[in-house]
């Protein structure tokens, strides 16, 4: 059993770390409204973009001239999959549910005898892919140092996709990213990027048709490259929210869990003292009684 020592510092420690996890939910919480915002303010945009692209394709004449970035290079062996995770730890299981989903798609790639290679993003997903899959990893890119997350990362990312794909190092590229819902939930997302994966809109009111100049093909050739960036810096805004909402929870449920292991131990602590008292009791009356 634990001395009474022993059991004072834990509660003195176990207080200090309660402080520590509450100070980091406030700033969770401070900075999950900002980042929420902007996950917020970047979907229309992406949406939008992916609508241009959609009317861009339908009105294609000859769909074996369009640019390789929308059809692809015909082939479906080698897939290129960029897992975004975070740079920071103590997010709940923000990084794991990425990984856990990017591992699935890995088994499935590899069951089917397809080359696979790995882009990670963060620090985090790294860690937890190099040991099974490190091999596959052909580049690891971390913003760790980065204040804040701008295009500018989105873009560098975009380029690294895009002189892959010129080099006709792949043949699919798929992104994997924690889609913000709420703050209690985040949903583990692939997204196929390359060739451009355009799901038409089911509500015909909502369809809007654009007349374009130049030729679409002209136009698409522009617009692809810069589209891999857009979807990509989509992914850092919803990742960014998402990792500040988990973190907000994860440090929530830590806070409470502190507080309730301080009770039990003040508790433990109040009896084993209790029982020092007794014992020291005893001991005088039995001295007094021998006397």
């Amino acid at each position: 059993m634990p001395s009474l020592d022993d059991l004072r510092k834990r509660i003195v420690s176990v207080k200090s770390t309660q402080k520590i996890t509450k100070a980091m939910k406030m700033v969770a919480a401070a900075k999950l409204r900002k980042a929420q915002e902007n996950a917020e303010r970047g979907r229309p945009y992406s949406e939008k973009m992916q609508n241009i692209i959609l009317n861009l394709t339908d009105s294609i004449s000859d769909p074996q001239n369009a640019p390789k970035l929308l059809i692809g290079t015909g082939r479906d062996q080698t897939h290129l999959c960029v897992v975004m995770t975070s740079d920071r730890g103590l997010c709940g299981g923000f990084n794991s549910n990425i990984c856990r989903l990017a591992k699935k798609y890995f088994e499935k790639i590899l069951k089917e005898e397809k080359n696979l290679k790995i882009i990670t993003v963060g620090s985090k997903g790294h860690d937890q892919l190099k040991r099974e899959y490190g091999k596959y990893i052909i580049k690891k890119l971390s913003f760790k140092n980065k204040k804040k997350i701008s295009f500018v990362e989105a873009n560098e990312v975009g380029k690294t996709i895009l002189d892959l794909f010129d080099k006709n190092e792949f043949d699919k590229c798929i992104l994997f990213f924690n889609n913000f819902k709420n703050v209690m939930t985040q949903i583990p997302e692939a997204q196929q990027i390359i060739p451009t994966e355009v799901k038409k809109n089911s509500k015909k009111n909502e369809e809007i048709f654009y007349e374009f100049e130049p030729d679409e093909d002209e136009i698409l050739e522009d617009l692809l490259p810069k589209n891999i960036s857009i979807q990509v810096f989509k992914a850092f805004l919803e990742n960014s929210a998402s990792e500040q909402g988990s973190r907000m929870t994860a440090m929530d449920s830590a806070t409470r869990n502190a507080g309730d292991l301080v009770n039990k131990l003040t508790i433990n602590y109040n009896r084993s003292r209790q029982a020092v008292i007794t014992k020291e009791l005893i001991e005088i009356i039995s001295g007094a009684e021998s006397l």
